[in-house]
């Protein structure tokens, strides 16, 4: 059939007739009636699915998680060969961050099915708030992942999980870790500020530079590294995750440089809690609360802290001060308050912060305590569930020695002085700090290791001597005394 100008404008005039009256005559109802049965016709012939991730939720009205998550995972895995790539880099994160710019795609597989990334930006078309102000970006950023239908189940229940957890782990390797200690400045009577005050955490210890024994290194490591891959076993038996540590030795025997070589295996963040700050046990309890999984809480020195000592001991010194007594001695109420007039932590606020309800409200956490007289403290704050390990961190042994050793002067056991300084320390006491003080006033390049060999030795030799003296000094006086 021959068609001229004249049947073409009449064709073109009928569709704009039917047009004009599918949309001003049909309701609305039958309007998305055959948009989705063109829809259902469509998707017969396609076996593509498709899962749209946008970066804001536009119910809550705040950012995606998995969006920012799954950036993440694809600037680490899906991105090396990428023509185009886009960085960022946040305060915390110690490198720059890759992650997929807009209009661009990428790949990834996951149990051999081929997945397709693609990253949307559209235009939005109220970009602005009731208040006239700009409450969203003016462009709305999305991610969507592709993959044939058969692998619906496979990609919602085991891929975007992966996905998550993968951009856990990079993140944190990533980040820069942080050392918090506690405001001084404030009651806290402000919930929303945050009452700890952090700096970036770069201590240098690790487990491979600790001057302790190394069987009690290697136990310590173990313990770790079980209790942060158990976490399921902890939901099962109903307990927290969280494990406490009291670390107790004389001074100088490495306690902080473990908590910081701890901190290190497991790339978690250091909370310093310095208790004479803290001003009430609610005060104490929003620190807890305001913490972060994947963190050491420590309490330095807890025997020094507050009065947190053996109440049946103080108990027995009351009653006896009181039996001196010849006239009547009212009993000491408990003080409830300190010299400046704020409240105190209590006994039971710290048991509390260590193994109560709210130590539960955080994730992953460790709990440390260091004192050097583990003997002045409460027997409820060492019971099991709330210091699961006591560590006893000793004077510098053979062991210990060879790690200093090795780690000052780069020197082995084939040095002349080794077997007459390990003979040496099984008779006398000197901290592996002591030790290490004595190494770093030579020189460790050179003739420096055999001078800091000597200086050390000679050191123990004079400690010995003095050890002896002292101890026939007190044999004759235990002589004249009879």
């Amino acid at each position: 059939m021959a068609w001229d100008w004249s049947s073409i404008g009449s064709v073109f005039a009928t569709l704009l007739f039917l047009r004009t009256a599918y949309r001003d005559f049909l309701p609305p109802e039958f309007h998305r009636f055959i948009s989705l049965l063109l829809r259902g016709i469509m998707a017969r012939f396609d076996n593509d699915a498709k899962i749209v991730v946008e970066e804001y939720d536009d119910v809550t009205c705040s950012t995606n998680e998995l969006y920012g998550a799954a950036q993440t995972y694809l600037g680490d895995r899906c991105l090396e060969d990428a023509a185009v790539v886009r960085l960022t880099k946040t305060r915390d994160s110690l490198l720059p961050a890759a992650s997929l710019p807009g209009y661009h795609t990428t790949y990834d597989s996951f149990q051999g099915i081929p997945l397709q990334w693609a990253s949307v930006v559209v235009a939005q078309a109220d970009g602005s708030s009731r208040s006239g102000r700009s409450s969203r970006p003016v462009e709305n950023h999305s991610l969507e992942l592709t993959f044939h239908r058969r692998h619906r189940h496979t990609v919602r229940s085991l891929y975007i999980p992966h996905v998550l957890k993968e951009a856990k782990r990079i993140e944190i390797a990533s980040r820069q870790r942080r050392l918090f200690t506690n405001r001084t400045d404030t009651i806290f009577s402000d919930g929303h500020r945050n009452p700890w005050s952090p700096v970036p955490f770069s201590h240098p210890s690790t487990f491979d530079t600790l001057a302790i024994d190394p069987a009690l290194r290697d136990d310590i490591r173990r313990d770790l590294l079980r209790f942060v891959g158990r976490r399921d076993y902890y939901a099962r038996v109903g307990r927290s995750w969280k494990r406490g540590y009291l670390l107790h030795g004389p001074p100088g025997t490495g306690k902080t440089s473990l908590i910081a070589a701890i901190a290190n295996l497991l790339e978690f963040d250091v909370y310093d809690l310095e208790l004479t700050a803290v001003h009430s046990n609610t005060a104490l309890r929003r620190l807890l609360a305001a913490t972060t999984p994947k963190s050491v809480v420590v309490i330095e020195d807890a025997d020094c802290s507050l009065d947190l000592t053996d109440r049946k001991k103080k108990k027995k010194n009351k009653q006896d001060e009181k039996n001196a007594k010849t006239g009547e001695a009212e009993e000491e109420p408990t003080p409830a308050s300190d010299r400046s007039g704020f409240p105190t932590v209590s006994l039971s606020g710290v048991l509390n912060f260590v193994d109560g309800l709210w130590s539960s409200s955080v994730g992953e956490r460790l709990m440390i305590l260091t004192t050097n007289h583990p003997e002045r403290l409460d027997p409820a704050m060492l019971r099991p569930g709330r210091m699961d390990r006591k560590i006893h961190l000793s004077y510098c042994g053979p062991e210990a020695f060879r790690v200093l050793a090795r780690n000052y002067l780069e020197v082995g056991e084939e040095h002349p002085r080794m077997v007459e300084a390990e003979e040496l320390l099984r008779e006398v006491e000197m901290t592996p700090a002591e030790v290490a003080e004595v190494f770093m006033r030579c020189d460790a390049e050179g003739e420096g290791a055999d001078a800091a060999m000597d200086e050390v030795v000679i050191e123990m030799r004079r400690r010995k001597q003095e050890a002896a003296a002292a101890s026939v000094g007190e044999i004759q006086g235990e002589c004249q005394g009879n």
